[in-house]
């Protein structure tokens, strides 16, 4: 099951780069809960959806470091940049826990952080 859950993750890695929101939530439970750790809680795809409309239209540019899976859960690292409406693109640090239900995603926990510029290059 673990394999299968770390394939289903790439899909939503390469989901969120093509700025594909359908994308990701097809690997999603109806109920599905995605906390953005500090920030908010979305409980449910429609309330995905609503929140994912505010984001910035480009897509982040991401790099996975790291990928590990063990029984339900998926723990994606790495860094990214994001560009925040007519700013330069801006560095973070990120990881991404998921925890899975059969083959679908029931939580995504994403702890993001901003970086310093001159540390990521």
């Amino acid at each position: 099951m673990s394999s299968r859950n770390k394939e289903v993750v790439e899909r939503v890695n390469a989901a969120f780069a093509a700025n594909n929101l359908e994308g990701f939530l097809a690997q999603c439970a109806d109920e599905v809960e995605w906390t953005m750790v500090g920030e908010k809680t979305c409980q449910g795809k429609a309330a995905i959806r609503d929140w994912m409309k505010a984001m910035p239209v480009e897509p982040p540019v991401f790099n996975v470091a790291t990928l590990i899976a063990e029984g339900d859960l998926v723990m994606a690292q790495g860094d990214m940049t994001m560009n925040e409406k007519e700013r330069p693109a801006v560095p973070y640090a990120y990881c991404d826990i998921y925890r899975f239900r059969g083959d679908k995603i029931v939580e995504l926990k994403s702890f993001v952080i901003k970086t310093d510029a001159a540390a990521s290059a």
